[in-house]
Formats: structure tokens, sequence, C-alpha cells
């Protein structure tokens, strides 16, 4: 029961990283690598409002606002200029922009580890000897009213319309009166305040933020989005979760010898084999 815990709360971790960049793939079909550029920049600004202001709530709320202004001007100062080329140059100007992010990150706060530690004053949850800490109950509580929040929005509102509309095919979508410069924008926003959140709370979670805490991420993110079929958004989520179970029994495991990262691209490259696809049929919703 511990490691169900443990795995549920390391695929929301997974979750909200993957559906940012499931948005953004959705609608470019763009990898976005510089998404874990952007988780990296939402735990440093969190980090650098708290700090400030000693309230981890509107910490949160600032560093996402600001991260997700930052995902806008990635699309139009970057992606803009360059999607009529091949898909493969966006995505090398994703990986560059992605270095530049770790070495700015390393001039402006540092290249060390810096702690994190912020209390919530609930407590740690023991039921029958499982231990949920106050940060995990925090991180499942704030994945579960994000993901409730995108399916609201998602399917219930003109904008998730607009972004489902955008996703099937953006040009017969302008014709049809969606404003596509203004949906990819929200998207990305949306993407990159997801990502901000994750970043935020696994810095909280491990008590550290650093410059290069992206890099694990931006492969797992894309292991997930491979997995739950490119472009759908509940492929994403059922992919994450799945991710997070595999890799928590595994690593349980104790005759298994592979390192816990390796897993995810095991997994990957298991399923690629038997359905090329992903396990999940591509959706727009």
């Amino acid at each position: 029961m511990q490691d169900i815990v443990n795995a549920l709360v390391l695929g929301s971790i997974y979750v909200l990283i993957s559906v940012g960049l499931t948005l953004v793939y959705g609608i470019l079909k763009i990898l976005h690598i510089a998404h874990a550029g952007i988780y990296t920049l939402g735990a440093f600004l969190g980090l650098m409002f708290y700090h400030l202001t000693g309230n981890f709530w509107l910490a949160l709320f600032l560093s996402i606002i600001l991260t997700g202004i930052a995902g806008i001007g990635v699309y139009r100062y970057f992606y803009k200029r360059v999607l009529e080329e091949s898909r493969i140059v966006p995505l090398v100007i994703s990986i560059g922009l992605f270095i530049v992010m770790q070495d700015l990150y390393r001039l402006i706060w540092s290249p060390y580890r810096q702690p994190f530690a912020v209390s919530f004053g609930i407590g740690d949850i023991r039921l029958k000897g499982i231990v949920i800490t106050e940060h995990q109950v925090i991180i499942l509580i704030v994945t579960f009213v994000s993901l409730l929040s995108m399916y609201f929005l998602m399917n219930h509102t003109k904008l998730g319309l607009a972004m489902r509309a955008c996703a099937e095919d953006m040009a017969i979508a302008g014709t049809l009166g969606v404003d596509v410069e203004k949906t990819i924008s929200v998207a990305f926003f949306l993407g990159s305040a997801l990502a901000a959140l994750a970043g935020i709370l696994v810095g909280v979670y491990e008590n550290n933020v650093y410059p290069t805490m992206g890099e694990v991420p931006s492969y797992k993110s894309f292991v997930v989005i491979v997995l739950g079929g490119f472009g759908s958004l509940y492929g994403a989520v059922l992919a994450g979760f799945i991710l997070a179970f595999t890799e928590t029994i595994l690593v349980a495991w104790k005759g298994f010898v592979l390192p816990r990262d390796a897993i995810a691209f095991l997994v990957m490259i298991t399923v690629l084999m038997i359905k090329p696809e992903g396990l999940f049929r591509r959706a727009t919703r």
C-alpha cells in the first residue's frame, strides 16, 4: 500500500508535466523539449517569490502566471517563426533553448542546489503502517484539482473547443472563425503553467531546486506522451500513472537490476514494439 501511495504521487508529477507538453504537441506537432526548462523556471520563480513573500500559495500563483507568460514568449519569439519549416527545425531550436535555459539559471541562481523547505501545517497521515506526508497530500490534491479544471476547460468551454479544433486541423479551424493565434498562445500558457506547478511541487517535495532539475523530466515526459499516443490528453494522464506504477513496482522488486530512470525507456520500447501508435488512440480532448 505504501508503494501505491508513492506511485500515485510520482504519477501525479509525470501527469502535470506531460499534459502541458501534450497540449503543445496536439496543436503544433512540435516536441517542445524546452518545456523542461519552463518546468525548472517555475521552480526557481516559486522559490524566489516564497523567499520574498513568505506565503507559499501566493508564490505559487505568481510563479504560474509569470511562467505561463514565458511559455507564450517561447512560442512567439522562437516557434512561430519556423512553423512552416520541417519539424526538425523547431525540435533543434527547442533542444538548444533548453540548454541555454539551464546555463542562464546557473548564472542567475547559481549552479548549486537550493533548499525549498515549506511546511503546510497539516501534518503526516498515518493509517495502519502507511505514511502519507503532508507534501504528498498537497501534490495529490493539487493534481486532482488541476486535472478536473483541465477536463472542464477542454470539454465545456469555447476555448477548449477551439483548442480541440486546432489540434484536429489548424487551417480549417481558422477558416471557421477560430482565433488560431490566441488559441496557440493559451495552450502554451496553460502547458507552461502546469509545468511550473509540477516544478514547484517537486522542489518542495524533494526540498531542493537546481538548474538541471529538468533533465530527467524532459525524457520522462517524452516517454509518457509516446506511450499515451501523441496528442492524447487522456492518454498522457493514464500513461503517466502507468509509468509511475511500473517504475515503483520494479524498483520495489529487489531482483530488478536496471536503475529507475532506465525503466521508462524499457517500457516505451516494449510498448512501441507491440503497438507503435502508443497505448491509447490519439484524441483531441
